[in-house]
Order: C-alpha cells, then structure tokens, then sequence
C-alpha cells in the first residue's frame, strides 16, 4: 500500500490510467458486460478486474485520481437501457453521485444505446470489469490533463 492512495487502486489499474494520454477513453463496466471480448480490441488490449467492488466503490477509486476531460461536452457516458433510454438505474445514479462529487459539480452521464457502447469500448484505452452484478453499470471515462509547470 502507498500513502494517500485509495488501496482499490493496483498497479495494473495504476499503470493503465497513467498510460492513458488526454482524450482517451476508460471503459468501466459491470459483471455482466462482456468484458474480455471488449478489452482484447482496446488500445492497451488490457481488462484490470476489480471483482470483489460495487460499481460506486471503483468509481471513487478512478476518480480520485483520473482528471475528467473538460474540452469534451461529453466526457462522461452511460449504456442507456434497452427499450428506455431515458431510465436511470440505481448503479448509474450511484456513479453520477460519484463522478458530480470528484469534479465538484454535476456532470450528467450522456447515453450511448447499447450496441453503439460495445463500440465506443472497443475504442478505449482499456476496460475495468467491476464485481457490480447490477445491469447498465457500464460507463466511459475520458482522461483531461493536468496542467502544471514542469520542474
């Protein structure tokens, strides 16, 4: 364990969200998203498997250290569900709870129908399977910047 680190964040989850560069995208998905076909496509080719997390709890974890784009108007996305796009699930309710409180604001999730999220997540830069059985907790994160002054 490290200090000032949420211990939910292993080297591999680590290593793949310093990878990522500002634009791409973190897939992070529930238990019954097919998340090894999915990953395999990525950028990275990697799954990082959090089995034993509620969606909510992973989310923090990211979040805490993943700076959300803010150039897109889109950064944050949900699968919306099928025959309903405009329901909320409670997994997605939790994750937007999640998401407004790391950037301090609110930041609706935009839907992508389900299909068309398979392929958004083929495009990440990697998937994150959570332990989350609930249906629709399958979201994509884009990465922003943080900008300093180097030294």
């Amino acid at each position: 364990m490290l200090k000032s680190l949420d211990p939910v964040l292993s080297a591999d989850l680590l290593w793949v969200l310093a990878a990522m560069g500002h634009g791409d995208d973190l897939a992070l998905v529930d238990a019954n998203h097919p998340a090894q076909t999915i990953a395999s496509a990525t950028t990275s080719g990697k799954l990082i498997r959090l089995p034993g997390l509620t969606m909510q709890r992973a989310a923090r974890a990211i979040l805490s250290v993943l700076p959300i784009d803010d150039f897109e108007p889109e950064p944050v996305r949900r699968m919306e569900v099928v025959g309903d796009a405009a329901a909320i699930p409670d997994v997605q309710r939790a994750v937007q709870a999640e998401i407004d409180a790391a950037l301090g604001r609110p930041a609706p999730l935009a839907g992508i129908e389900r299909f068309a999220f398979y392929e958004a997540a083929r495009r990440a830069f990697a998937v994150v399977q959570v332990g989350d059985p609930r249906p629709y907790g399958c979201f994509l994160l884009r990465k922003g910047v943080i900008a300093g002054v180097p030294g």
